[in-house]
This record gives C-alpha cells, structure tokens and sequence, in this order.
C-alpha cells in the first residue's frame, strides 16, 4: 500500500504526529501502529548509543541511523541534523546526505556547535549570531532541493526567536520549529505563524508544557502542523529494558520476566517472519510433479 507523501499530508486537514524512531525495529513499530510519518529523533539516536544529546555522534551515524530506518518502514521520515554538524558547508553536505538516504524533511537547529539538548541543561542555550544562522539556512536548503523540506528550529526565546523565525522563512525554511522553552504561551506561538506564513513544528515532549497543553485542537489554532513524540518511545523502550535487566540481574525466575512480555509468537509476527518465509519461498525451485 503507498502512503501519502508528507507533502501531501501537510495539505490534508488536521495535524501530523510523528513518533521518534532510532533504528528499523522502532520504525516498524511505529508504522504498524499507524502512524503516517516517523521522526528520526537525535535525542533517541544518541541513547540508542548509549550517548547523551550533546551532538557527540557524527553526521554519518546520523545518516546511516536513518538508511535503517528508510529501509525498516515505508512512511515519511523527518529527520534531525541537529545543527548540521558544523558551519554551512558541513550543514549542506549533512542536508544532502540525508536527501540521498530518503528523508522527507529534516530539521536544523540554530544553536552553537556543539549542541546542548535544551530540556537536559538548566541555562540558556547560546544560539549562532543571527547572519550566521541564516547561511547556513541558505545552505541546508540547497543541500535538499525542492523536494525535501526544510524545518528551521530556534532555541532563541521570544522576540528574538519570532526575529529569527521570519529571516529562516525569508532564507528558505519551509515550517518553523521552535522548542518548548522558546515561547511560554499558544499566543505567541500563533503569533510566529502569523509572521511568518508557514507551517509549525511542535515537539511534544515528555514532561514539557506542550505535551500537556498542545491538543490537536490548540494546534490546529497555533498554525501547528506537525506534532513530533519524539522522546517517548525510547523512555519507554528504556523503562521496560530497565525493569526486565533489573528483575533478572536481581535473580528473579525467567518466566516470571518474561511474563509480562509480548508472545514469542506475536513478535515473530510483528517483525515480518510470515512474509519473508513466503518471499523466500517464491524464489525456490518450483516442486518436481512426478
């Protein structure tokens, strides 16, 4: 079955939630689950290898990150570069490596390199002088093309940030993603909508005040349209892990871990045995009729 392009699911009514992935089995997972597009999360990337969020891996195990992913599901993907890995040229070369590795849209932030996730520091978040920033907008966008779009993220906060949302337009950006600590009201984020004319990107992050606040309906009235769940899945990856390991290493009996897990039958299903032992057999040797 062919999914709807991002593109096309932009133009629809109603708002887009993405959930992060790391690599093929969460990116099936979510498909499965339904949803229409997935966020190649640089937060869960860096956990996936035992990093934290501090733009410690390089571009090209973000890029390789997101070959598993294109190749484990079949829906949009929208893709972190973090700040491009560098200045406007290093962004460029990133951009365009994830266009040839099947991206729909990635995102940039505006921060200094080396990034600082703003949700695990307690201060401010220093951003690139502003002519800067807007190169290397410039840069990413032609690294794309025109046909994967390109989501300009600010960790500037308030006036500043609505500055910065209208140059990023002005060079290129297609949609404007500001962080949770970028603005403290839905007014302001409407505001940066009517600024600039485009579409917003929302991280809805767990424990942030968007994810208790940003219903689909405040979204919609935001000018929101994509709404990306990027750290839930790899904290609840995370529990769960946590919780059998610690149950184990404690001694505790294997069945009653394991217990409370999915069947060995149901996940043998979900990860596409039945369809590659039937692929596989379509290329065996016709049977002999004696």
């Amino acid at each position: 079955m062919a999914h709807p392009s991002l593109a096309e699911l932009i133009a629809r009514d109603g708002v887009i939630r993405a959930p992060g992935v790391w690599d093929g089995l969460s990116a099936r997972i979510a498909q499965q689950a339904g949803f229409p597009a997935v966020c190649a999360s640089g937060f869960a990337i860096a956990a996936a290898l035992g990093m934290p969020d501090a733009e410690v891996f390089t571009a090209t195990e973000g890029v390789d990150a997101v070959r598993k992913i294109r190749e484990a599901c079949e829906v949009p993907i929208i893709a972190d570069i973090d700040t491009g890995y560098g200045n406007a040229i290093n962004a460029q070369r990133t951009a365009a490596s994830m266009r040839r590795a099947g991206v729909s849209a990635v995102f940039m932030e505006d921060q200094v390199s080396p990034k600082r996730c703003p949700i695990c520091v307690g201060d401010p978040v220093e951003v690139t002088p502003l002519p800067e920033a807007i190169g290397k907008v410039r840069a990413a966008k032609e690294g794309l093309g025109e046909d994967v779009l390109l989501i300009a993220r600010t960790d500037a906060v308030g006036a500043e940030a609505l500055e910065r949302a209208e140059a990023y337009v002005a060079a290129g950006a297609d949609l404007i993603m500001p962080v949770s600590k970028t603005f403290k009201t839905l007014e302001e984020w409407h505001r940066c909508h009517e600024l600039t004319s485009v579409p917003l990107v929302a991280s809805l992050t767990a424990w942030t005040w968007v994810e208790r606040e940003f219903t689909d309906d405040a979204m919609a009235q935001a000018g929101i349209k994509i709404a990306m769940v990027a750290t839930h899945g790899i904290l609840a990856a995370a529990t769960a892990i946590r919780d059998s390991f610690t149950r184990l290493a404690a001694g505790e009996p294997l069945p009653d871990v394991s217990g409370s897990y999915m069947e060995h039958t149901d996940f043998v299903d979900m990860i596409g045995f039945p369809e590659m032992e039937e692929r596989q057999r379509a290329y065996l040797p016709a049977a002999v009729e004696v």
